[in-house]
């Protein structure tokens, strides 16, 4: 049923972007190579396209501003590129590029707009890559000192942080399938959850830092940005189904916000089934490493809020999947489909499963207390061609924030923000510029990459200026209560319900 409601006052609308999807610019002023300038020169991109240009932010900043000002969004998620900060991962300081993101968030400022910034969202420098990225000790040090100078530099205006965007697929898409940088396709199985182990302790020592450092002037919060579907069990009957759909939520948004929001360790379900799993393979200990003690007292706690991206549900069922190859895929023992009743396109195209969303709120609320909780990405792509008219867009965001806001007023989930993916068409990592998310349309045939709102631009901009959805004025008639002592009662009578035996004669 439609839910007619507002948030508090205080609610925060937002937009998201990423820097490698929209700046270009991608060898200028003193920027150094991002593994993602590697990885699409090298043809890897599904049509044939990278992000050198994209949209062309670097050098249209104004433009940007005059969307989010039109919104009338109260924030802005967007990341820094670490290569334009720093050309070679570490040392000397690009200013130029301390330049373009000082414009970029007092621009926000002068608007009465808040900037939520992402510290790494894919874009590792080629240099650090080459000296073995997030494997080696060097780079995750070179991490802790890049955002340690970025609090330093843009935190006496910059109050939202968030370290890491999805780290589920930077180790599963990078160090599992192979299909995002570095491409390492791991016939061991072990490397994504070696690399996750690093991402956990630096997020922590960076988190640490700014408590210690910058905190306390500043008054910011701090962060990690997490990700997951909602999966339903195919057979609600079934109680390996059921664990199934439960495992995959433990073994992929639990697998990152249980050591940092409940215990500084990973959840027992992944713990016993990648032990299980390496067992079977013969090996001597688990292929998931494990914190020392010092370690998950470190880690734990490490955010102040609980950023999430969301955008599709799908159905599992139990199955026991063979060990060759190893991978985090077998090591879930789960099949994934989708309903019978939607397209093949459903993965890419993102159908509207709306009430997926309220379920994983409520389901972050009883695994993790009452967290405040961000929804820092939610939308839906179409194909490349033009969808000004996009009413499917409109219809994926009237139903989805309806359902936040079903969690929020009737489920008592601590939603604090909504974030919509993504301002405008963005270079969309290995499908280039084949599908568009964005609330605006960009013309990637034109060299002065011009942007016009579509309609589900305009349909956003209405729901933050009404803070939700509100019963409109006109349809108040349709709707009401009765007064105070008004009765509501049953009614039954004594031949419908009497099931006593009629005596016989006497």
């Amino acid at each position: 049923m439609y839910h007619y409601a507002t948030f508090p006052k205080d609610f925060t609308w937002g937009v998201s972007t990423s820097a490698y999807q929209i700046e270009g610019a991608w060898n200028e002023d003193g920027k150094g190579l991002s593994t993602w300038d590697t990885f699409t020169h090298a043809g890897n991109i599904v049509d044939g396209s990278n992000g050198d240009i994209a949209c062309d932010s670097y050098h249209q900043l104004d433009a940007d501003l005059y969307m989010l000002r039109s919104l009338g969004v109260n924030s802005y998620r967007f990341s820094i590129s670490w290569p334009r900060i720093f050309p070679n991962g570490q040392g000397t300081v690009n200013n130029k590029g301390v330049e373009y993101y000082n414009k970029l968030i007092d621009g926000l400022l002068a608007n009465n707009i808040s900037p939520m910034v992402t510290l790494y969202h894919f874009d590792l420098p080629q240099a650090l890559q080459d000296i073995g990225g997030w494997e080696s000790d060097a780079v995750l040090e070179a991490f802790h000192n890049y955002a340690d100078y970025c609090f330093r530099t843009f935190g006496d205006r910059v109050k939202f942080w968030m370290t890491f965007n999805q780290p589920h697929a930077i180790v599963t898409a990078g160090y599992g399938t192979g299909v995002f940088p570095p491409e390492v396709k791991n016939e061991t199985g072990s490397a994504p959850y070696r690399v996750a182990h690093n991402l956990l302790k630096v997020h922590a020592k960076v988190y640490h830092t700014y408590d210690e450092k910058y905190r306390a002037n500043q008054d910011g919060v701090i962060s990690i940005t997490l990700n997951t579907d909602w999966v339903e069990p195919k057979d609600h009957t079934d109680s390996r189904d059921i664990e199934a759909a439960d495992r995959y939520l433990q073994l992929t948004l639990g697998w990152f916000a249980h050591p940092i929001f409940k215990n500084g360790d990973y959840p027992e379900a992944m713990k016993w089934q990648v032990a299980n799993k390496s067992e079977l393979q013969g090996l001597q200990s688990s292929r998931l490493p494990a914190f020392t003690d010092e370690e998950k007292a470190y880690i734990q706690g490490t955010a102040d809020v609980f950023s999430i991206n969301i955008y599709a549900s799908k159905i599992v069922q139990h199955k026991t999947l063979r060990l060759s190859p190893p991978s985090f895929e077998t090591d879930l023992d789960i099949a994934e489909e989708y309903p019978a009743n939607w397209p093949t396109s459903a993965i890419t195209q993102h159908r509207p499963v709306a009430w997926g969303l309220r379920r994983l709120l409520n389901w972050v609320k009883e695994e993790y207390g009452d967290v405040s909780i961000y929804i820092s990405e939610n939308g839906v792509s179409t194909n490349s061609n033009d969808d000004f008219d996009d009413t499917t867009r409109i219809f994926y965001y009237k139903t989805y924030i309806d359902e936040a806001l079903k969690a929020h007023s009737l489920d008592g989930v601590n939603l604090k923000g909504y974030t919509a993916w993504a301002l405008m068409d963005t270079f969309e990592w290995n499908s280039g510029y084949s599908v568009r998310f964005g609330l605006h349309h960009v013309d990637f045939t034109n060299p002065t990459r011009p942007r016009t709102a579509k309609r589900s631009a305009i349909y956003y901009s209405e729901v933050i200026r009404s803070n939700g959805i509100p019963l409109q004025k006109e349809d108040e008639f349709l709707y009401g209560e009765f007064r105070p002592n008004f009765a509501w009662s049953v009614a039954s009578a004594a031949y419908q319900v009497d099931k006593g035996v009629i005596p016989s004669s006497m």
